[in-house]
């Protein structure tokens, strides 16, 4: 199972963070963050991120 990541916690890895919703569900919807920067705020409570696809260097 993939580590869920809460917004606002650093990117340890630069990539591609699906966004989960509430209950854990694939919304579909993807972010690009680099490696030390923080997550972005999610629409809505409860919901979290988690590691789709790490940049190629």
């Amino acid at each position: 199972m993939a580590t869920k990541l809460k917004s606002g916690q650093i990117a340890k890895v630069s990539g591609q963070y699906g966004l989960l919703g509430p209950r854990g569900g694939d919304t579909g919807k993807e972010v690009t963050v680099t490696k030390g920067e923080p997550l972005p705020p999610t629409p809505k409570p409860g919901m979290s991120f988690t590691l789709n696809d790490k940049t190629k260097h």
